[in-house]
C-alpha cells in the first residue's frame, strides 16, 4: 500500500500528518480503506510504505493492526510499515522517487524467505473511498496470465478528461494509453466497455476506462520491470505501465463498477464525508 504521498492539495489537513492519515467518517483514517478491504478479501500480508510526515501514520497503523504473533491469520500474517530510508540507487542515495521507485527500494523483501511462496503482489493507494474484492481482481490475473492487470473504472464524458484513460481489444488487453486527454484524443480513446461486463445501456453512458491506480503484478515480472527492464522509471502508471504493453508484456483491464472516489482535494473530501451521512450512504464502514 502506498502511503508516502504528501498530499499538498489537502493542505491544511496533511500540515503534519501523510495524506493515508487523514480523518474520513469520523473515527477512520483513509488508510483503513485498503487494509480493511485487504483483510476482507482474505489477503493479511501487508507492507505500507511511508515518507512524509508518517508520524500519525505510523502510530496509527501500530495501534489498529497490532497482530502480534500472527495467530489470528495462521501465523504468517503481518503488517509492516517500510520507511523511505534513502537506500542507495542508480541516483545515489535517494528518496522515494515516485511509486515505483518506493516499491523497487524494497523489491529486495519479495525474495525474502517469508514470501517465497507469494506469486503475485497488489500494488494499492492509500487515498481511496471504495469497497473491492481484492481476490476477484487476483483470480482474473490468474486466469488471464497476465503479467499487469490494471484495475480500472468507467467513465462518463464529464469526467474522463481528469484521468489516465486507456484503449483495450476484445479481450481486455490494454493497447493503449493516454494521460487526461482532451478533444479529440479524448473521443479517440472510447472503448466498447461491454467487453468488461458492462450492460450495453452502461456502456453507452460510460464509455471510457480509467486507471484506479491500483494494478496486480505477476511477483516475477514487477522484479524484471523494476531491477532490469526499467530501472531508471520512477512511476508505474505513467512510465513502466504503458512501457510495458508497448513491449508486448500482457497488461489486463479489470473493471471495477462500483462506488469509488480519491479524496485528493478539500472539495472531494468535504463531498466524501457529506456522502457518508446519506440514506442509505454512498459508502458504508462495517
Amino acid at each position: 500500500i502506498l502511503g508516502g504521498g504528501a498530499g499538498p492539495r489537502l493542505y491544511p489537513l496533511t500540515k503534519s500528518r501523510a495524506k493515508p492519515a487523514v480523518p474520513i467518517g469520523g473515527a477512520y483514517r483513509l488508510i483503513d480503506v485498503p487494509m480493511s478491504n485487504c483483510l476482507n478479501s482474505g489477503i493479511s500480508k501487508m507492507y505500507i510504505l511511508t515518507q512524509f510526515n508518517s508520524v500519525s501514520l505510523n502510530r496509527h497503523l501500530a495501534r489498529t493492526y497490532n497482530f502480534g504473533n500472527g495467530i489470528m491469520y495462521g501465523g504468517n500474517g503481518f503488517v509492516e510499515v517500510l520507511a523511505a530510508t534513502q537506500t542507495p540507487g542508480l541516483g545515489g542515495k535517494e528518496w522515494f522517487q515516485g511509486t515505483a521507485d518506493a516499491v523497487r527500494q524494497y523489491s529486495w523483501l519479495f525474495e525474502d524467505i517469508k514470501n517465497k511462496d507469494v506469486k503475485d503482489i497488489i500494488i494499492l493507494s492509500g487515498d481511496h473511498l471504495y469497497r473491492m474484492d481484492y481476490m476477484a481482481f487476483v483470480d482474473r490475473h490468474r486466469e488471464v496470465n497476465a503479467d499487469i492487470t490494471v484495475g480500472c473504472l468507467p467513465m462518463d464524458d464529464e469526467r474522463a478528461s481528469d484521468f489516465g484513460l486507456m484503449k483495450i481489444d476484445s479481450t481486455g488487453r490494454i493497447i493503449e494509453f493516454s494521460e487526461k486527454p482532451e478533444g479529440d484524443a479524448l473521443k479517440a480513446m472510447q472503448v466498447d466497455t461491454t467487453i468488461l461486463g458492462l450492460t450495453a445501456a452502461e456502456a453507452a453512458a460510460s464509455p471510457y476506462i480509467a486507471s484506479m491506480g491500483i494494478y496486480v503484478f505477476k511477483k516475477s515480472a514487477l522484479i524484471s520491470f523494476l531491477n532490469t527492464d526499467y530501472p531508471k522509471d520512477n512511476d508505474f502508471g505513467g512510465e513502466i505501465i504503458p512501457k510495458a504493453a508497448a513491449d508486448g508484456f500482457h497488461v489486463q483491464a479489470y473493471l471495477f463498477n462500483g462506488y469509488w472516489e480519491d479524496i485528493g482535494t478539500i472539495k472531494s473530501f468535504f463531498e466524501a464525508n457529506l456522502g457518508l451521512a446519506k440514506n442509505p450512504p454512498q459508502f458504508e464502514f462495517y
